[in-house]
């Protein structure tokens, strides 16, 4: 195969860099301790300083992989998949799920909604970050918003984008996690007084397991 027949396949989400896939149980978020699926996607130029998973940021370390081996192994595992990465929106994400949704599996994504979103989705978690902000459409179709909260300026900028979400979107607070001992109080002390917020932390790592 050329390399340009290759790149025409991942332009197509035949192909997708994937970088790691794994069965876990889901840590943060609304579906916390439900086990699932994951499945990383390399590539992510939104640069984060505390993202835990840099690794994921250059899709070249990462082998682009047919669409249909990441579909048909996920389906062995868990009738919930959730795509994250990375950022998984760096890639048309219709082929993918639309062989998982042919398998009558649910279809969860992670995303800092900074690209086109592509895809069907039965859950999508929109995590926006100040470097790169998402597009207008995802808002109206996120069923969480997901806020890191690394200092205080962070809760302004919470309230910002809940202001873009739709009603129906739950809000939730997560503390980053080198700063959690001194963001949990703040966090705790805010939902008390914001209540339309939830406090979302990091289970799995408390747990430790993937």
């Amino acid at each position: 195969m050329t390399r340009s027949e290759k790149q025409d396949l991942i332009d197509k989400g035949l192909l997708l860099p994937l970088m790691e896939e794994f069965y876990t149980i889901q840590g943060e978020g609304f579906h916390k301790g439900t086990a699932a699926y994951f499945v990383r996607i390399g590539g992510c130029d939104v640069g984060c300083h505390w993202c835990d998973v840099k690794e994921s940021w250059l899709a070249e370390l990462h082998p682009p992989t047919e669409t249909y081996k990441i579909v048909d192994n996920a389906v062995k595992y868990s009738n919930t998949i959730v795509v994250t990465g990375g950022e998984p929106l760096t890639w048309d994400m219709t082929e993918l799920t639309t062989q998982l949704k042919a398998k009558n599996v649910q279809t969860h994504i992670e995303t800092s909604g900074a690209y086109k979103l592509t895809g069907i989705w039965d859950w999508i978690c929109l995590s926006p970050k100040k470097l790169k902000l998402p597009t207008e459409e995802i808002y109206q179709k996120a069923h969480e918003l997901k806020m890191i909260i690394y200092n205080k300026s962070d809760f302004m900028f919470a309230e910002e984008q809940a202001a873009k979400v739709n009603k129906d979107c739950i809000l939730y607070l997560q503390p980053e996690w080198s700063k959690r001992d001194k963001m949990v109080p703040e966090i705790v002390n805010y939902v008390m007084a914001n209540p339309k917020w939830k406090v979302s932390l990091q289970t799995h790592k408390y747990l430790n397991i993937p």
